[in-house]
């Protein structure tokens, strides 16, 4: 049955779509002007940018659609995009100068960073390999690349990238990442003493090191950060989408029916929290023997039933690979270490679906050269 779709969903959907260079969402810069839903689940929007050509103006819209279109019954989404009169981007800037004031940066991760949190329905489907391998593909490709292991209980980046460095801060108290394979990395791996200690907290405790590790580490300048997700959709799903609204997910899951059945449960939750999901990746896809003869050996057609009912993508097939595991316990990732193998040049395909998915942003925006010319009107007149 299709859900009532209303308005003020669709603007707490919005909210999550930032301009980066202000800091700011688009509903609360006051860029939706008109939000119109039919009863057949189409969404029509009015958004005023800065200038009509905005450079910006294909991630808006991209972010846009990905953002309402995670709403439960929307069938269509329809942007009239138009340029802002000479007073409302005044407006504009004056309302982002107001936020920039009122709003200390809720996070230490930059505005302009894309985030990509992997989750899964349930543990054993390889979310963790494909984090790591995702995060290190990003990285060989020449993006500044953070991965941040949310998978409190079951920590395991920190061996999958072969590094024993532990977390410091500096005299400011602030987490300063360990360097892995050109990514900067913070796990709870990296705190404890030893990989086998048992972390015995509650759940108020786990999304409390979210917190933490999202206000307290010196992300720097980042272009992706990837997050592990634990599995499932408790506390730390919960706060994600809290604490970083321009997180969108990656859904992995093994193509046996059970796996993808359960993995609709993380989608379900992060469409219920605003966040679009990106697209599907099956791992275990398959195993090719050394006479070239295919072994599907968990099944067949559920990382794509999953993405039809979804309405996404499959961005990647890994397939079952001795390589993956031989990687991920001696600290050297498929993607970096055997590029060339079928899983690595499988986790590299996947890297570069999720770009061209979720590009990086733009250092120069429509919204900046505004502003700089703002000021610079606003000193002439003084």
């Amino acid at each position: 049955m299709t859900s009532v779709i209303k308005t003020d969903d669709v603007l707490a959907a919005l909210r999550g779509v930032f301009d980066p260079e202000l800091g700011a969402d688009i509903v609360e810069l006051g860029m939706v002007q008109d939000v119109d839903v039919t009863p057949a689940g189409e969404v029509r929007l009015g958004i005023a940018l800065t200038i009509a050509e905005c450079p910006m103006r294909s991630q808006i819209e991209d972010d846009t659609v990905r953002k309402v279109s995670a709403l439960d019954g929307v069938t269509d989404v329809q942007i009239d995009i138009r340029a802002m009169t000479q007073r409302q981007r005044s407006g504009v800037m004056e309302r982002a100068r107001k936020t920039a004031r009122d709003q200390a940066e809720p996070t230490r991760v930059d505005p302009k960073t894309r985030v990509i949190a992997v989750g899964s329905g349930k543990g054993g489907v390889g979310k963790s390999s494909v984090s790591v391998n995702l995060a290190v593909a990003m990285a060989e490709s020449g993006y500044r690349v953070g991965l941040l292991d949310a998978d409190i209980w079951g920590f395991s980046v920190p061996r999958m990238l072969g590094t024993t460095e532990r977390l410091e801060a500096n005299d400011d108290k602030i987490i300063i990442p360990v360097e892995a394979h050109g990514i900067k990395v913070v796990s709870t791996g990296l705190i404890v003493e030893t990989e086998e200690t048992a972390l015995m907290w509650r759940g108020l405790m786990l999304s409390k090191a979210l917190e933490q590790f999202l206000h307290q580490v010196d992300w720097g300048e980042l272009d992706y950060l990837v997050i592990d997700m634990p599995p499932g959709t408790g506390d730390i799903q919960m706060a994600l989408s809290r604490l970083l609204p321009q997180a969108e997910m990656v859904v992995v899951t093994t193509p046996q029916k059970a796996a993808q059945k359960v993995a609709v449960r993380v989608a379900d939750m992060a469409r219920r929290s605003f966040m679009p999901v990106v697209g599907v990746v099956e791992n275990m896809a398959g195993f090719t023997c050394d006479h070239g003869e295919l072994y599907e050996l968990f099944g067949s057609g559920g990382g794509r039933e999953l993405a039809e009912a979804l309405g996404v993508p499959v961005i990647g097939r890994i397939p079952l690979d001795t390589d993956v595991v031989a990687g991920g316990d001696s600290g050297k990732p498929v993607a970096g270490s055997a590029p060339e193998s079928a899983s690595g040049a499988a986790f590299r395909s996947t890297a570069e679906r999720v770009i061209e998915l979720v590009p990086p942003v733009e250092d120069e925006t429509c919204t900046a050269r505004i502003s700089r010319l703002m000021d610079a009107l606003e000193t002439q007149s003084a």
